[in-house]
This record gives C-alpha cells, structure tokens and sequence, in this order.
C-alpha cells in the first residue's frame, strides 16, 4: 500500500487517465488502467513514479482487439499537429500547474525586490534581477511543496523531493518574462504610490503566466508529465 500511495499523485495528474487500480493480492501486483493512455506512455509514467512495469500486455484481450488498439495507436501517432493543441482538458490542468508556479514565484520575486530596494539601495540592477529570480524559484518551490503535502497526501520529504524535480526549464522561463517585463515598464523600481507599478505587475504577471504555459502543455500532453 506504501508502493500505491506513491504512485497515486503521478496517476491522478494525469488526466488522460480516467481511473486506474492495483490488485495487491495478486503476487505480480497487476496495475490495470482506463483511459485515452498507449502502452509506451504507461510504461514511462510507472517509470517516473519510481517503479518498473514488467510483462508485455497492457489488458488481457484477444488478439484481434490488440490489433484494433494498435491501429488507434498509429492513427493517434498520425494526428496532426493541430488537433495535439486542441485537449481544453490538459490546457486547463497545464494553466492550474502554471498558476500555483505564478504566485509562488512572484511572492519571492517581488518580495526581494521591495526588500533590495528598501535595504540595499546601490546593488546593481542586474544583481538585483538575478536575486528576485532565485527568491521567485525557491518561493515557487516550497510553495509547490506545500500544495502537494495536503493535496495529495505525501509526506513532507516526499512532496520537498517532487517539487524540486519539477521543470526547472518553465520556472526559470516564468521568472526571466515577469522581470524583463516588469523592467521595461518601470525600470526596475517598485513604487507602491504609482499607478504604473501595479500596471507592470499585472503586465508582467500575465507574460510570467504565458511564457512557460505551452511549454507545460507539451510535457503533460505529451509525456503524461505534471511540470508544477
């Protein structure tokens, strides 16, 4: 059951799962999955979650019916580009994802900002971006820690060594667009009196937002991968 419980959070991320089991008291520990999922996929995702499938089939059927799924597999292969972009279910679990890197990333980014200025008002502008984006990652992940402590019932060691495997690559896109952003629109300078502040803070956080979106929309449609 401890084995189940580890897998739980990567199975019920991955929306193109509609319900999965595992018989326990069977000795080969047969894992048997519904949904819009081929072999490869499966095999990968029960790889991530830290464990190795082992036998050929995916269900016990006749060999016609695996013949019939194979060729869905290949028509799936062959669907265009297009129709890839299209699952409004994985845009809005990729925008969720997205969303909780969004806030955590700009409590820390904007957090240091306003403390850099109030206390170290001669750093440089570039030091000053370098720190807000390392305050912004790390924010980014205690906060994803946080979330998948309570929601999906991991422990804490558990849930600290998930967050810091997520993708580096969209946090880093998320915080790179929120400070350039912010940047040309005020130069770097939080003022809380200025109207043109909060307008660059809601600017920069919908380009943080748009910024590593698609990016997460690919892994998670493509690899069955959760990046936040």
């Amino acid at each position: 059951m401890n084995c189940v419980a580890k897998v739980t959070p990567f199975f019920n991320a991955t929306p193109s799962i509609q319900s999965w089991e595992v018989d326990t008291k069977n000795p080969d520990k047969v894992l048997t999955v519904r949904g819009e999922i081929t072999k490869n996929q499966l095999v990968e995702l029960v790889s991530t979650a830290g464990f190795k499938a082992l036998g050929e089939g995916v269900m016990q059927e006749t060999a016609s019916r695996h013949l019939i799924d194979e060729q869905k597999d290949e028509i799936k292969t062959n669907t265009t580009q297009i129709d890839f972009w299209q699952d409004a279910t994985t845009w809005k679990r990729a925008g969720k994802n997205t969303l909780n890197c969004l806030i955590g990333c700009s409590i820390g980014d904007f957090g240091m900002i306003i403390y850099l200025q109030a206390s170290h008002i001669h750093l440089s502008m570039t030091m000053t971006m370098i720190l807000a984006i390392i305050s912004g990652l790390i924010t980014s992940i205690i906060l994803e820690t946080i979330l998948l402590k309570y929601n999906e019932k991991l422990d804490w060691k558990q849930a600290f060594s998930m967050a810091l495997g997520m993708s580096l690559i969209s946090m880093i896109a998320m915080e790179i667009a929120m400070n350039i952003t912010d940047f040309m629109i005020t130069g770097g300078k939080a003022d809380f009196h200025s109207h043109t502040y909060w307008l660059a803070f809601g600017i920069a956080a919908v380009a943080g937002f748009l910024a590593p979106l698609p990016y997460n929309y690919f892994k998670l449609k493509k690899y069955n991968k959760a990046c936040h």
